[in-house]
């Protein structure tokens, strides 16, 4: 199968779902379930309108891999609730969330959505491994930046990233990248480095933001290009840029493989047809009693059915 595969960065898009879905939406026992049937109405959109032939809801099976902590001790340090000892630590929800969470995995299992994390792994790097993967178009669903460093033209590799619910989506590719950022898709992570973003944790190079960092890579092409510019009594950087880079050069080591998305997660052999049928109609029913999903369930089948 060759046709367009879509990929949901599935907790950037069910956090969405609870901050735009008032918690009023219920279970009949009156547990909320906003997440859940805003999840449900943001896939029927998709679905509906970009006609994906694959779909694949990639998991966090790991917030904060160890191996990227042990690169950047900041990395997404201050999301941190629980630390534990031996397992992934757990990250700050909210507490009515939190439990929503493994009724969206039933939920998408009974409906045969492909559904796939990987130990050891962010939900980026799985979609970065099923980007890496693909032999027809891709449109990645998120509402994170960081994946803007998959656009590809030349592929047909987009990010989708919702401005208003997802019914308004920004379509990203690398014009609009060059417009924005002046980088195209490959140079985004080199240009995210250099920034640092707090979100996730990056201290990035102090005294270079977005337009410098932006600047420094139209100059020398890419990371290593600044880094061999700094060795180089000739390269057009200021007094003040080439002392902050040659001490920014421990950090800049190390990021790219913190900011890079991995490309080769050992994904599972999964199907990732976009079902027309429940795969457990039993199961699914069940859930939908349970939980109440009412009209955002059905709409969603109807569409899937169509």
């Amino acid at each position: 199968m060759t046709g367009r595969l879509m990929l949901l960065d599935t907790a950037s898009l069910y956090f969405r779902a609870y901050f735009g879905v008032p918690d009023s939406v219920r279970a009949p026992d009156g547990t909320p379930v906003n997440a859940v049937r805003g999840l449900l109405d943001f896939i029927d959109r998709l679905v509906k309108d970009h006609r994906p032939e694959k779909l694949v809801a990639c998991m966090d099976a790991d917030w904060r891999p160890q191996w990227r902590v042990d690169l950047i001790p900041s990395y997404k340090a201050h999301r941190v609730a629980e630390e534990h000892e031996g397992a992934p630590d757990a990250e700050e929800v909210p507490d009515t969330l939190s439990p929503q969470v493994p009724v969206i995995e039933e939920v998408l299992d009974a409906l045969g959505i492909a559904r796939v994390g990987v130990a050891g792994y962010e939900a980026d790097d799985v979609i970065g491994t099923f980007t890496a993967r693909a032999d027809g178009p891709v449109d990645i669903v998120t509402g994170d930046r960081d994946l803007y460093q998959l656009v590809d033209d030349a592929r047909e590799i987009r990010v989708l990233y919702p401005l208003k619910g997802v019914g308004t989506l920004q379509l990203t590719d690398e014009a609009w990248l060059r417009e924005k950022y002046g980088v195209d898709g490959g140079g985004y992570a080199d240009l995210a480095l250099l920034r640092g973003d707090p979100s996730d944790g990056l201290p990035g190079v102090p005294g270079v933001g977005e337009k410098t960092a932006a600047k420094l890579l139209a100059e020398f092409g890419d990371l290593a290009g600044i880094v061999a510019a700094v060795d180089d009594p000739k390269a057009k950087l200021t007094p003040t840029q080439r002392k902050r880079l040659t001490e920014a050069a421990p950090y800049l080591a190390v990021a790219p493989k913190v900011v890079r998305v991995a490309g080769d997660v050992p994904l599972p052999d999964v199907d990732t047809a976009l079902p027309h049928t429940p795969r457990d109609p039993a199961a699914l029913d069940a859930l939908a009693a349970r939980w109440g999903l009412g009209s955002s369930l059905q709409r969603l089948l109807t569409t899937l059915e169509a």
